[in-house]
């Protein structure tokens, strides 16, 4: 049984001004004689549903925004029980017997006129809604039980729709203000009011009119430029060109870094990068005899800048003072490779080399290696080719910059092959990882058919 007080307007238009009220401002609502209508299952009709029963509960509640004005999201612990058109908070549990009329109630949450819905991006909890008030503050409520979360999500949305249509279809409306809102004017799908929603509410329109026409006409006025916005910004979007044609005209560059290897050989018109190349020859004029060529780590926001000057396709000129540090070179070639969306060793080719570096016979070992280089297509074969073959030139001059195969196997087996999905032991990927580069490394004459010097 749930019991309605005869209000006028002009009493809800006042209730409405403040969404938290205090023991004093609580409207004393007539009580039912029936004790079970104020236990901690209430009992009401949700207008024409079956009866709904639902028992008092802790919830975590968060007020974050009051008249649309927003708040600092603090989460509390609060016992909510639901009423008729109401959720009551209170700090402490109630008991049956507790809540009277005069029990201090810490929170009133209205319901009519609001709008209940799901939200994952106003707080990283899970299983949390949001209810909007009629003059558009804002709580959420959240529980770690999804079937909790989900019983009061769709006994309070009931409860709100069965309110709102027994007072006359409230609508949404601003703090203190003169303007009313539909309730799903802000929502996808939804327009501006028709004509017959608008007749459907003639005592609000009565209390409107009460205050100044001055500021019902700028809110009218306001309304009207938000659409127009919206409609300019939907035909923009619908005209709004494609991808590739930025890309054709020169107003989005593709990238050099993360761009796949066969994508940008191909767009460049060549079987290696053309960054590759010259980060090479950069490193075989002034770096073969650096301490820890490739172990070092240059400085990072250089590399970063030297990165950002490669992806808007600059003119780069690895000569130039501010790429002295021949760690900044090495550096970004790492990064190059480490950020190819398929690695230098495409995916599929991880685990034929483990089972290669597997075999024993060191003969057999690189008859196998080479054909599955062989196997892998022309940019990935022609880059790898060019890479081992610097690297056997770096090995040439370890007495001065202190790499040997090891090192060297250490660096570049993670940065030039992965697996697609680390199922297995990481650390055992690692080390197949470090051994197939070593060998390459060692046999690369053989495997490569460099030229012997």
């Amino acid at each position: 049984m749930r019991i309605k007080s005869s209000q006028s307007s002009e009493d809800r238009l006042s209730q409405s001004k403040s969404m938290v009220l205090q023991d004093s401002d609580v409207p004393q609502k007539p009580i039912s004689r029936h004790r079970r209508n104020q236990s901690q299952h209430n009992v009401f009709s949700t207008g024409g549903e079956p009866l709904v029963q639902l028992k008092g509960e802790h919830l975590n509640v968060a007020k974050i925004s009051e008249g649309g004005k927003k708040q600092r999201k603090n989460w509390t612990l609060m016992w909510t029980v639901l009423t008729s058109d109401q959720l009551l908070f209170y700090k402490e549990r109630q008991q049956e017997t507790s809540q009277k009329p005069g029990n201090k109630t810490d929170v009133v949450l209205p319901l009519c006129g609001g709008v209940i819905e799901w939200t994952t991006e106003k707080s990283s909890r899970k299983n949390v809604f949001q209810i909007t008030t009629n003059t558009g503050s804002e709580y959420l409520l959240q529980t770690d039980s999804y079937s909790t979360a989900s019983k009061w999500f769709d006994v309070i949305r009931k409860t709100i729709d069965s309110s709102t249509k027994a007072d006359g279809g409230f609508s949404l409306r601003r703090s203190n203000s003169t303007e009313y809102l539909p309730r799903h004017s802000s929502l996808p799908g939804y327009g501006s009011a028709s004509p017959n929603t608008k007749q459907r509410n003639p005592v609000h329109r009565r209390s409107i009119n009460m205050f100044s026409s001055s500021k019902l006409k700028h809110s009218t006025s306001d309304s009207a430029d938000k659409n127009g916005v919206k409609n300019r910004l939907k035909k923009f979007i619908i005209r709004r060109p494609s991808m590739k044609t930025l890309q054709e005209k020169g107003l989005i560059k593709d990238r050099v870094f993360g761009c796949h290897l066969l994508t940008l050989c191909e767009r460049e018109g060549s079987t290696v990068p053309r960054f590759v190349q010259l980060c090479l020859e950069a490193i075989d004029k002034r770096g073969l005899e650096a301490d820890g060529i490739y172990r070092v780590s240059g400085n990072l926001a250089t590399i970063q800048k030297l990165r950002f000057i490669v992806d808007q396709e600059e003119d780069l000129n690895l000569d130039h003072s501010q790429w002295e540090d021949i760690h900044v070179v090495t550096g970004a070639l790492k990064m190059f490779f480490r950020e190819l969306p398929e690695p230098l060793f495409p995916f599929k080719s991880f685990q034929p080399f483990v089972e290669a570096i597997k075999i024993k016979e060191s003969k057999h070992k690189v008859q196998a290696v080479k054909k599955l280089i062989q196997e892998l297509p022309k940019p990935n074969r022609d880059t790898m080719k060019l890479l081992f073959s610097h690297l056997h030139r770096v090995l040439d001059f370890s007495r001065k910059n202190l790499m040997s195969t090891q090192g060297i196997g250490i660096v570049f087996g993670p940065t030039l092959m992965w697996p697609e999905l680390d199922a297995g032991n990481m650390a055992v990927n690692m080390v197949y990882q470090n051994q197939i580069v070593e060998f390459i490394l060692i046999e690369s004459q053989q495997i490569f058919n460099l030229d012997k010097k």
